[in-house]
């Protein structure tokens, strides 16, 4: 085969897959911009801010994050996780004792069967449990709304790490479509530069024994 042939066509098919790394980049580079604008503006149209520095609890200056965005509106990812794991997280903790939705429903369960036995036999401790119930209910339902915030904007987290790692394969294909480019160029340049008659590996003729 001539050499200029096998340049041109390795040229021209470094070409295509530049132009298909461009193509890949500019998709991956237009999803990372929708989930970026997209978590941006569904957090920000929930009116969530940090809190001020100066009014942080002792545990809440613990965190990293609360300290670094006080004070903030809360319109990105890592913000959104950094509010749902150290600030909805803290103060689940210290409301339900680190008991979740679920496993508040068991004394919930078994606080309302003792007032209906309580007030069937009008017993004298019914009012305590009444008491009792109503602050269970209470305390679950704020732990429920929490859960609920809290997976909501770690899903916004997520989604936005979506985007992220589009942002970075992007630019991966943006870096492969440019190395291709040059070394296609490069191969152009040689592939014009090298005789037409010159053909890429070609055998060498066995040398004729020297007679005497």
């Amino acid at each position: 085969m001539k050499r200029r042939t096998l340049d041109l066509l390795f040229s021209i098919g470094g070409l295509g897959l530049a132009v298909l790394l461009l193509v890949v980049g500019i998709v991956l580079t237009t999803n990372a911009n929708f989930a970026n604008t997209y978590v941006h503006d569904q957090l920000a149209a929930q009116h969530i801010s940090f809190k001020p520095a100066d009014q942080l609890t002792d545990e809440e200056k613990k965190s990293d994050c609360l300290r670094e965005y006080a004070g903030q509106q809360l319109t990105t990812g890592k913000q959104a996780e950094c509010y749902a794991n150290e600030f909805i997280g803290l103060h689940l903790k210290s409301i339900s004792g680190g008991q979740t939705y679920a496993d508040l429903g068991k004394p919930e369960a078994a606080l309302k069967q003792q007032v209906t036995q309580a007030e069937q036999t009008n017993a004298a401790n019914l009012p305590d449990l009444q008491k009792q119930l109503a602050e269970v209910t209470a305390q679950r339902e704020t732990v429920f709304k929490g859960e609920s915030l809290r997976g909501m904007l770690l899903t916004s987290y997520g989604f936005s790490e979506f985007g992220r790692k589009a942002e970075q394969g992007a630019l991966a294909m943006y870096l492969g479509a440019a190395l291709l480019l040059l070394l296609s160029i490069a191969g152009l340049v040689h592939a014009f530069r090298t005789p037409a008659s010159e053909t890429f590996a070609a055998p060498q003729r066995a040398k004729e024994p020297v007679t005497t």
